[in-house]
Parts: structure tokens; C-alpha cells; sequence
């Protein structure tokens, strides 16, 4: 292990040099890959300068021992020595962790899906509840959120809204998301107080590049008709909604939110090219998959994975067995003790897989 990461500061070093290089510098691709190159590299470089400086100091302590001192100063030796083995043995923890292959998607943007399921008008304004939290979440994380699509109901719930997140690391963090959510509470609509059970699924999507899915003009048919929603001058006067279907897949997409018909356009092909992606990524995914299966799931849509327990204000992650008592909380966006447990467990469970196959 120690040998890969020397290796790897020393790329970082030779990274450096290559960046200060004025022909590097006047060319904007190299610059840029080499600039990314870097930066994905430098969170393990810092560790690992860390480590090497706790096992220097623990050498210096050590050998202290062999010298004369008097008892205070042989006390206060140890007693650096027993902090700094702490320490080493954290960081080579933290090591390991860093050097587990990377999800390439990871840093990517998302689309996010989010609709009404089993349990009619309540499922839908669950939904809305699903879609406030996740937005909440993504302004705490200084994240840009864009509605592409949605459809109300009645009451104000969403049958269906779709909608972008941009952000650094949006999909390493919210790629667990993808399930069936499950809401117990009594609805607004019961005057029994009877507590119902209603579902909504979401799907995270990584965004894709042009680069990565490629389609043809040819292969798209793409219609335009008027908006219809909740109010605005452009609503039903222009034809500024788009709808794009990929024909030889049959995925399809709206969009309505934008008055410009060239926006709508450009979110509803962001989608198409989104949805496009995974349905590639999830062939590979299951013809590479081998029999064990991790703790967090497939991230298929019909995988129940969370309970939002109103009567007991309770969060249950069905996938890992984490219960939370502050629904509340969770609900207006505070996802980081579910998303980080989830995290963590991903890596444990790369790191016995990794040691299973060594």
C-alpha cells in the first residue's frame, strides 16, 4: 500500500510541475485534465504526507526511550507515543479507504425523479414532501436545483416532477436514493384519523455527456404543444412545451416549466440523455454482477428502502437498519446521518470484497 501511495504523490508532484509549464498553461484541454487529475489526487497525497510525518515522529519518540530521562519526560514520551500509534493506525484506516477504486460517476450532476405511487392523492402529496426534502438537502450542500417537469394534483401534491441538481459530488451522495419511500400518517383527507400507508419512488439519474450517449437527430421525434400548470402569461397561449422520444428505445420526455420552447428543449434532451445512460449503465451493471450483493441494494425504483413513520416521528433505512427518531429534521433536508451511514457501509463493503478477492 505504501508503495501505491508514493507512487501516487509523486504523479501529484509531477502534476504540479506540469501545470506551471507555460505550454501547459496556454492550452486550456491539457490544463484542464491535468488541473482534475490533481485535484482528484489530493485529499489521498495529504493523508498520506500526514502518515509519513506520525511515523517519523513515532520513530523520534522511540528512540528517545533508549536515551537518559528523567521520569516526568520518559512519562510525557510514552504518552506522545501511545497518541501518535492512534493516530498512525487512523490514517492507514483513512488510507485504504482512499485508495478503493473510485465510482466514476461520482462527481457528477443528477436528475432526479420522483413520482406518486400506491396510495392516490396522499402518495402524490407524499412525493411533494419527497421533493421539498431533497431540495432542502441540495441548498445545504450549496447546490443548484431546476425543475424540468412536473404535474400537480389537485391538492398539491405531484404525480410526477423531475428536476435537476448541480453540484460537485451530487451523485456519489444521492445515488442511494433510488427506491420506493414509504410514508405511514394519517392524510388531511381522513377525517377517521385511520393512518395510511402511501408509497412514491425516485430514481437518481447521473447526468451524461454528449460523449457518453450518443444520439442521432434521426432517431428523435419531438412534438410541441401548449403549457398547462398552475398560472403564468405563457400558459396555455404558446407552444413552448417540448416532448422528445427516442424511438428506437421509446423513452420520452416532457418539458413545460421554461417559457422558452429552446429551453425546454435543452432540459428535456439533459433527461432523455440521463435516462438514455443508465438504462446502458444498468445492462453492464447486471451482466458484471456476481453473487453477492451489497447492503445498500440494487437501486432499482420497486426496492422498498425507507419508512417515514409520522405517529412516531420515525426514519427506518430498511437496507442498512438505521432507525432515526427526527423525522422532522430529516424531512426538511437534514440527510447527512442517513447518506453518510450509507456511505460508510458501501466502503465496508468494498473493502471485505476487495480483501476476498486478495
Amino acid at each position: 500500500m505504501i508503495d501505491r501511495l508514493q507512487s501516487l504523490e509523486d504523479r501529484y508532484n509531477k502534476l504540479s510541475d506540469l501545470l506551471c509549464d507555460p505550454e501547459i498553461a496556454s492550452d486550456p484541454k491539457k490544463l484542464r485534465e491535468y488541473g482534475k487529475e490533481q485535484s482528484d489526487l489530493e485529499d489521498t497525497v495529504h493523508v498520506f504526507r500526514e502518515y509519513k510525518e506520525v511515523v517519523q515522529g513515532l520513530a523520534d519518540a522511540k528512540s528517545m526511550l533508549g536515551e537518559k530521562l528523567d521520569d516526568e519526560m520518559r512519562d510525557l514520551v510514552k504518552m506522545e507515543i501511545d497518541e501518535l500509534s492512534d493516530r498512525e493506525e487512523e490514517l492507514r484506516a483513512r488510507m485504504t479507504v482512499l485508495l478503493l477504486p473510485k465510482d466514476p460517476l461520482d462527481e457528477k450532476n443528477v436528475i432526479v425523479e420522483i413520482r406518486g405511487a400506491a396510495g392516490g392523492d396522499e402518495a402524490a402529496l407524499f412525493a411533494g414532501d419527497l421533493f421539498k426534502m431533497y431540495t432542502a438537502y441540495a441548498e445545504r450542500q450549496g447546490w443548484k436545483t431546476e425543475t424540468v417537469e412536473s404535474s400537480y394534483t389537485e391538492l398539491g401534491g405531484f404525480r410526477e416532477v423531475v428536476f435537476q441538481i448541480i453540484g460537485k459530488g451530487a451523485y456519489s451522495k444521492l445515488k442511494f436514493e433510488s427506491g420506493a419511500h414509504r410514508v405511514q400518517r394519517v392524510p388531511t383527507t381522513d377525517s377517521g384519523g385511520r393512518i395510511h400507508t402511501s408509497t412514491a419512488t425516485v430514481a437518481v439519474l447521473p447526468e451524461a455527456e454528449d460523449v457518453e450517449v450518443e444520439i442521432h437527430d434521426k432517431d428523435l421525434r419531438i412534438d410541441t404543444f401548449c403549457s398547462s400548470g398552475p398560472g403564468g402569461q405563457s400558459v396555455n397561449t404558446t407552444q413552448s412545451a417540448v416532448r422528445i422520444t427516442h424511438v428506437p428505445t421509446g423513452v420520452s420526455v416532457s418539458c413545460q416549466d421554461e417559457k422558452s420552447q429552446i429551453k425546454n428543449k435543452e432540459r428535456a434532451m439533459k433527461v432523455l440523455r440521463a435516462r438514455i445512460f443508465e438504462m446502458e449503465l444498468r445492462k453492464q451493471q447486471e451482466a458484471a454482477a456476481s453473487a453477492r450483493k451489497s447492503a445498500v441494494g440494487t437501486g432499482d425504483r420497486s426496492e422498498r428502502i425507507r419508512t417515514y413513520n409520522f405517529p412516531q416521528s420515525r426514519v427506518t433505512d430498511h437496507r442498512i437498519g438505521l432507525t432515526l427518531h427526527k423525522l422532522d429534521y430529516i424531512l426538511a433536508g437534514d440527510l447527512d446521518e442517513i447518506i453518510n451511514t450509507l456511505i460508510q457501509v458501501e466502503r465496508t463493503d468494498a473493502l471485505k470484497a476487495q480483501n476476498e478477492e486478495e
